[in-house]
Formats: C-alpha cells, structure tokens, sequence
C-alpha cells in the first residue's frame, strides 16, 4: 500500500481521530497513488497513523478511515459501516409514523463523503469524495441486500464533487426510476417528495424533530413559515391547529408540491396561502402592507459555505432576522435557523443580538433547535455539527 508521510508537527489531530488532512500537512507521497486510493499514512518517523483516502485535487488530501493498522481496509470493512449506520437508524422507522431518516451521514458514520436517505422504500445517495465513488458498487449491493429498495438514485449533484475532481451524477444506481411523487410519512404527517428533481437528496429530514417541537406553540396562532420548500413547518403548523400558516419560497415546484401536501393530508386549505416569492422582498412587502404574524419561520439556505464568506453571512443573517422580528406581534415566536457549519450557535446568538437591535426589539432566547439523531456529530468531527437554530420571544 502507498504510504504518505506527514509534516513533523503535524500529528495532533490525526492521534486526536480528526478524519481531515489538508493538503498543507502533507510532506511527500512515496509512489503515485490515484485519487480515490486507499493509502497508510505515517509520521515523520515512519510510525503507522492511520489509513484513508487519497486525494491529490482536493484541499482536504487525506478523508482518514481507520486507525487501526491491523485492520485490512476491504470490501467487508464498508460493508460493515454500512450495516452499523443503517442499524442505528431502526429506532427512528416506526411503521405508519415515520419512514423517512437519513441512515448514512458521511464522515460522522466513519464513511466519508457518503450521504444516504430513505424515502419510503426509496434511496437517494450523494457521493461527494472519490473514494467513496471507488467504493460504490460494494456499497449498493450492501444497500440492497439490508434493504431491498425499489430504487436507489444518485443525487450526487453537489458543487464540493468539483473540488474531488468528480462530475455531477443524477441516475439511477439500482431498481427502477424513482416515480414523480414519492409519498413518505414523518410524524405522522404525509409528504408527497420528487426525489429525482427536487433539492439536496429530495427531503429535509434534518428538520424532523425540530417541525413537531414548534408545532407545539401554534394552536390558533397565524404562523409565517419563510424558505417553506416542500411544507414541512407549514403541515405541522395545520396539524397542530394553527389558525392560519401562510408559506413563501421562491421556488414553483416547492409551493406546487406543498399545496399537494396539504390535500394529501386533507387539512383545510382555507387556512393556507402559498407565495412563490423571493423571501426578502416578501418580508418588505409584508412590512408596507402592515401585514403581521404570531409566529415567523426563517429557515435559509446555506450562507455561509466556508469560515472566509462568514462575514458576509452573517450580515444576510441579520438582515433577515430583523425583518422577521418587524413582522411579529408582541410576544411573538421566531424560529430561526441556520445550516451553515461555519456558523456557530454563539456567532448566531450575537447576529440575532444585533438583529434585535436594529428591529428595536427586546428578545429572548427560550428553545436552542439541532439536528435529530439521524444526523449525529461525532467527537472527533465538530464539523458534522451544522444545523443550528433559536426559538425566541419577540418584544
């Protein structure tokens, strides 16, 4: 197996399970290893580190695996990853309540740059490293022999496959094409969801626990839920008995798809409005017609990519709390979020500080939102920890 030497000085995190190794670290490669290979990493000294994948287009030059030098780095080693997330994901798949999760979360399940949801009986993969990518045909048939989907689909249309020196893929790996409308069940509420055309992997199951604890607060309320894709806060809002749930994304599709979701749930389409709009300017629309809410959602996209384009982020933060905190009622809820990794819960505390004080609000901070177990954060990965948010009361 090719070795790769690293830097003197440079072990601290690799002996701390930390599975990146940036290109910068790196001291020489002993051969000529192509990208995707699996390689033995080893200290100035020559001394065994650990085991990954190699990548010499990527930043991150090394996605480490396995720090056990005994262990044989095969086939039955993915195997076994595979069948250990998909196994700790049972408990979340309960029959006629929930069956939909993320089984297979990247580096924080030990399998770096694999992402996998289920969808019913249904599979949408993204494969952002070329190990991975190596790796798939082994992964598949793991796939299928624990689970015998209908489909599994490869979504893999992520920009970081770039930097991996990967194309985009969306095809179908195994089974049939998924159909138009794949219908799942989470919470006990029914989505209708476009695997194949729609965002991400289709779904955002990262949000499951977080829909049911704010649906807890909106009984007879008039809910404004902001970036509402496919409904997931607007249907658990009606569920809950909301008065009303007016829901704004600037995308056809999502809003089409939500106004079907609330006939597959046959909830009273009197009290929804669904606006296909750019969500800031509706903000400031809402604001010159006078228009106010019990209750605002703010749920983004990513602003912030890296830790260099966070400035700039926090500044589409902050404009976007403040024109949500100015469309509440006194003593109003906003539930706010944010998915970039690169900011932390502190950083979004302070922009919501800043926010409410360009508003002229008082707020205060009552429920910290996270990602669901699905979705874990390993120790030795901060990184995996990215879905923040705040339920706050506005004054």
């Amino acid at each position: 197996m090719i070795e790769v030497v690293l830097k003197k000085g440079k072990e601290k995190a690799v002996l701390h399970r930390h599975p990146w190794v940036f290109s910068g670290a790196i001291e020489r490669v002993k051969g000529k290893p192509e990208n995707g290979d699996v390689v033995r990493l080893i200290d100035a000294k020559g001394a065994f580190l650990a085991y990954g994948f190699y990548n010499n287009q990527s930043r991150v030059a090394l996605r480490l695996l396995e720090w056990d030098e005994n262990s044989e780095i095969n086939e039955q080693w993915f195997r076994d990853r595979v069948a250990a997330a998909v196994e700790s994901r049972s408990n979340i798949l309960v029959e006629g309540v929930t069956n939909t999760c993320r089984l297979i979360f990247s580096e924080s399940d030990y399998l770096p740059g694999l992402i996998v949801d289920k969808y019913a009986n249904h599979l949408a993969v993204q494969v952002l490293t070329s190990g991975i990518e190596k790796m798939m045909p082994c992964i598949i048939d793991e796939l299928q022999r624990l689970l015998k989907p209908e489909s599994i689909f490869d979504k893999s249309d992520a920009s970081s496959r770039g930097h991996e020196g990967l194309p985009t893929s969306n095809v179908v790996l195994a089974g049939n094409h998924p159909p138009e409308h794949v219908e799942v069940i989470e919470n006990g509420i029914r989505y209708n969801i476009n695997i194949a055309e729609g965002q991400k992997s289709g779904f955002y199951c990262d949000q499951r626990d977080n829909r049911s604890i704010l649906a807890a607060h909106v009984k007879g309320k008039k809910v404004l839920d902001c970036f509402s894709y496919t409904g997931g806060f607007t249907l658990n809002s009606l569920h809950r008995g909301a008065a009303s749930v007016t829901s704004v994304d600037s995308s056809q599709l999502a809003i089409d798809t939500l106004k079907e979701n609330i006939l597959l749930n046959k909830f009273d389409t009197r009290k929804s409005i669904a606006i296909t709009s750019d969500v800031n300017k509706q903000l400031r629309k809402f604001r010159e017609e006078g228009e106010t809410f019990d209750i605002v959602v703010l749920d983004p996209p990513k602003y912030a990519p890296s830790r260099s384009a966070l400035d700039k982020a926090s500044r589409a933060y902050k404009d976007l709390n403040r024109l949500g905190m100015l469309l509440l009622n006194k003593g109003g809820l906003l539930a706010t979020f944010s998915c970039s990794g690169a900011m932390d819960m502190e950083t979004f505390k302070q922009v919501l500080a800043w926010a409410a004080l360009d508003a002229g609000k008082q707020v205060q901070f009552i429920y910290q939102f996270c990602q669901p177990e699905d979705h874990p954060v390993r120790s030795s990965f901060p990184e995996g920890e990215y879905l923040k948010g705040l339920l706050c009361r506005v004054f």
